[in-house]
Order: C-alpha cells, then structure tokens, then sequence
C-alpha cells in the first residue's frame, strides 16, 4: 500500500493508540482530531475540533486519502440516562459532521471508514450474527429497556453516516466486537484484573457469548479495508472464534497462570459493574457475532482463536 494521509477523529483512546501506531509504522502521515490534542508523538499531527461543528479541522480532510472515525463517548461506564445520552450525542454528532467535512471538500477521501459496534445484533446463544444473516437487535422482549437503547445509538450511528450525499467516497461500517489489547485501561485489563483476584469466574451461569478480537487482527483488518475498494458497507470486525464467557474467562486464568475463578450471579455482577463504573450490559450480553464479509474477501487473522490471542496478550502484558 502506498503512504496515505489518513485522518482520524477521536483516535486518542485506547482503540485509537492501536490503529495509530499500527499506521505510523507502515509509513501513513497520521492526523488525529481531539477535544484536547496531545503533546508532540512521533509521526502523528493532533489537531483540535469539538466533535459537533464546522472548523479549521476540516481542512484536514480536504486532499486526505482517507478518514477513520472513531469518536464517541466511552461505553465503560454506568448506563445512566445522562450517559446514554451522551452516547448517542457524540456517535451521532461528531459522525454527521464528519460527513458535512466531507461533502465541504474539493477533493474529498476516497473512503471513510466509521467506527460501529457488534452490539448492533440481537442477544443471541443460537447461530451467530454475520453481515449477510445477522439479526438487528431492537423490540427483543426478553432483554432490559435499556440494552434496546445500545442497540438504537447504534442503529443511529450507522444511518448518520449514510446520510451525506458522497458519490465520490466509499463507505464502511466497522461493527467492531471487545477489541484485546495491552494497553492499559482497555477492556483486558479490566479482565485480568478479575482473573488476578480469583474472581473471573462465570457471570450468571456464564453461557452469554463474547466477540472480541486482538487488538493485532483490528489494526490489519482496518488496514485490508482501506486497501480493498470493493468492500463498503457494514463490515464485522471480530474474531471468528466467539465463545462463552466462561470459557473465554477460563483461557484468561489459564494464559495468566492458572488461578481461580469464582462464579457470580447476576446481582453480584452488577454490584462489581458498579464498582468498576461500568455497566453489567457489557457481561451479561450474549454478543455472538462472526466475521463473514472479512473471510470472504480472504483476510486471514493472525488470532483466530481465543486460547492463542490470550497466551500472546498476557505475555505482552508481563512485557510492558
């Protein structure tokens, strides 16, 4: 692939470090967008913009090969009707002006790829969610009002994107399973922080499904799809390995040394959610969703399995 500018908004968190680091090294030009840009780092350009309107930040898109956005309201935290707000506000907002950026643009990027979540699908322990067959979560009867509301911020985050008249720029929908990574503060962490004390057990019986997929596999597959000018639409990017929480808990002691792993029920999970800050949504949901337009255009992931992708994660976790 030939040097690219490639301009991401919101690509300061923990995904962002992933995908940022993944491009500086193949020789991309770096721009990120932030609400407060970081300090000088090496082959990237922070620029500010608020994530709602028309500024100075647009120009960066203008002439750029491509842009990545990845801006949004973390979802590790409680889902407080303030919260969930919030949620929809930044994915929606900052999604649409991206768009009005784009159409500005004399010579806009060939192509956007937006930040979605596997989420989108149904709470499912039967046959796994693909691209072709997934079912659309939404008016499931036996799942919180509020799991609903997840699934309408993502149903909404996915039509914002859709909505700019851009006959020039393709367009894909990253629904994007629990991304593994190192890095400190994600979703791994959190993990081996249950696993070290003993307390990474199965949740309430521990049969929901976990998607997820290594940090690596999402920098690669990002890449693959900004290569690959036949693929647009709603791309799933997650292992195509998902598995119980208990078992994927399982691997995780076992890749970190064998510990214990108490059980809880679903009242003690939410009171461990609380404590943690974040909501009992992201244990309790059966998320089974496999990657089937990825497999098809023949993206080969280097961590197809979770007891591989644990054992490497954890050793570079030790290596940090």
């Amino acid at each position: 692939m030939s040097p690219m500018k490639i301009v991401i908004p919101g690509g300061t968190g923990h995904v962002g470090g992933v995908l940022r680091r993944a491009l500086v090294a193949q020789g991309h030009e770096v721009v990120v967008l932030s609400r407060h840009p970081r300090p000088l780092e090496p082959g990237v350009r922070h620029v500010e913009w608020d994530g709602r309107t028309l500024g100075p930040w647009a120009d960066e898109l203008d002439g750029a090969d491509a842009v990545v956005n990845l801006a949004g309201r973390t979802v590790s935290c409680r889902y407080t009707d303030e919260h969930l707000r919030e949620m929809m506000d930044s994915r929606v907002e900052s999604t649409r002006v991206v768009g009005e950026a784009v159409m500005k643009a004399e010579r806009p990027p060939r192509v956007w790829l937006q930040m979605s979540t596997a989420t989108i699908y149904a709470d499912t322990r039967g046959p796994a969610h693909d691209e072709a067959t997934g079912v659309i979560g939404g008016d499931e009867p036996h799942v919180p009002l509020y799991w609903e509301y997840s699934v309408r911020i993502a149903r909404r985050w996915e039509a914002a994107q859709q909505e700019a008249d851009l006959p020039a720029t393709r367009r894909v929908a990253l629904r994007t399973a629990m991304v593994m990574g190192t890095e400190r503060g994600g979703v791994l962490d959190y993990l081996l922080w249950l696993a070290r004390l003993g307390l990474g057990g199965p949740v309430a019986g521990g049969g929901q499904y976990v998607s997820w997929i290594h940090a690596d596999d999402f920098a690669r597959a990002v890449l693959f799809l900004l290569e690959h000018d036949d693929l647009d639409g709603p791309v799933n990017l997650a292992a195509p390995g998902p598995l119980p929480q208990r078992e994927l808990m399982r691997g995780l002691r076992r890749a970190w040394g064998r510990r214990p792993g108490l059980p809880a029920t679903r009242w003690m999970a939410s009171i461990g959610a609380f404590i943690l800050r974040t909501d009992p949504e992201l244990l309790l949901k059966s998320r089974r969703v496999v990657p089937g337009r990825l497999l098809d255009a023949g993206f080969t992931f280097d961590h197809p399995r979770w007891d591989g992708a644990a054992a490497d994660l954890v050793r570079g976790v030790r290596a940090r």
